[in-house]
């Protein structure tokens, strides 16, 4: 039967015959859909409905697919392949092969103590090593077991010692220095008797986390330097450097020091020391017969700077500067 009206192009660009094959009831309208969704086909079937031959089809799906391909970017090879279906929504370090993720799954892994115990061990040993090197080029701790220098130092004080001089920065008058017994001023010192932790304690001596009492060192003031001359004593019982008398107000005031004559130049290299404590100090003035009492330079491990311990006695040792203002320059010089 022929169409009773013509036909409509499709609005998906579909050509769908609109035709019946019986003319509508009177008094009925046509209810025909004003937008057509595009309905899935069949693989080989047309536009038309009719079945297309196979190889037709899948020429066009493999053009499809061409283009598709195309239109996605070239497709990953080797190590930046990626599985199918892989979540790109991440940043790229974010993978489970990323030496971050790595790291974080190793820190997982660890115990609360260990962590602990490795900080711990790393406290240590930055303390060790920057003890060391203090110990060996700007502060040395020394032990006191003297009396010789009462009141400036007490037995059992422990002082810290300034390795920069005598050199680079040179020595002064009315400095504190402390020195190696090369000169044999010392007695002998009998073995000690090694503990279970003798060793231990060897060692942190060692790194400087412990005092030197090794009683090898003694402690003394400066009171001539190479080419000075000095007296003891004027008419007023006075010491005199280079023929300027001394108010010596590091003395102890306890007792009034036993006069010693002696009338030495210092030779080059060397100098010349006294305790504080003048009775109580086998000082230069008792060691005449040994190197004419001198101290050599090169014994001096350096200058006391403090009283470290105990607390109740921190502080700066002075050198007296006013004590050797007025005091002239050697005549040798």
């Amino acid at each position: 039967m022929p169409e009773t009206e013509p036909r409509i192009p499709d609005p998906q660009g579909q050509d769908l015959p609109r035709g019946t094959s019986s003319a509508l009831p009177d008094g009925q309208e046509a209810q025909l859909p004003t937008t057509r969704l595009p309905q899935a086909r069949a693989a080989g079937e047309g536009a038309d409905g009719r079945v297309r031959d196979a190889g037709a089809g899948a020429d066009a799906a493999g053009a499809a697919g061409a283009v598709g391909a195309a239109a996605a970017g070239p497709v990953p090879q080797g190590d930046n392949a990626e599985a199918p279906g892989a979540d790109r929504s991440g940043p790229a370090h974010a993978g489970p092969s990323s030496r971050r993720a790595r790291r974080a799954k190793a820190r997982e892994g660890r115990s609360p103590l260990y962590v602990w115990l490795k900080e711990i061990a790393t406290v240590v040993i930055v303390a060790v090593v920057l003890s060391f090197l203090i110990k060996t080029f700007l502060f040395r701790a020394f032990y006191i077991p003297s009396e010789s220098m009462v009141n400036t130092l007490d037995v059992n004080d422990r002082i810290f010692v300034n390795l920069l001089v005598p050199e680079p920065m040179a020595l002064q008058r009315g400095d504190v220095v402390v020195f190696k017994d090369s000169q044999a001023w010392l007695a002998p010192v009998a073995p000690k008797t090694k503990g279970p932790f003798t060793s231990v304690q060897d060692g942190l001596t060692f790194v400087g986390l412990l005092p030197d009492n090794s009683e090898q060192h003694l402690v003394k003031r400066v009171i001539g330097l190479p080419g000075d001359h000095v007296v003891c004593c004027d008419a007023g019982g006075q010491l005199t450097v280079n023929g300027a008398p001394l108010d010596e107000k590091y003395i102890n005031p306890a007792e009034i020091p036993q006069v010693r004559d002696f009338d030495v130049v210092v030779p080059a290299g060397k100098v010349w020391v006294m305790g504080d404590n003048r009775n109580h100090s086998a000082d230069s003035r008792a060691h005449m017969d040994t190197n004419g009492g001198f101290v050599n330079e090169s014994d001096i491990e350096g200058k006391a700077a403090v009283i470290a311990w105990p607390l109740n006695r921190i502080s700066a040792l002075d050198n007296y500067p006013d004590v050797f203002r007025n005091v002239p320059a050697p005549e040798a010089k």
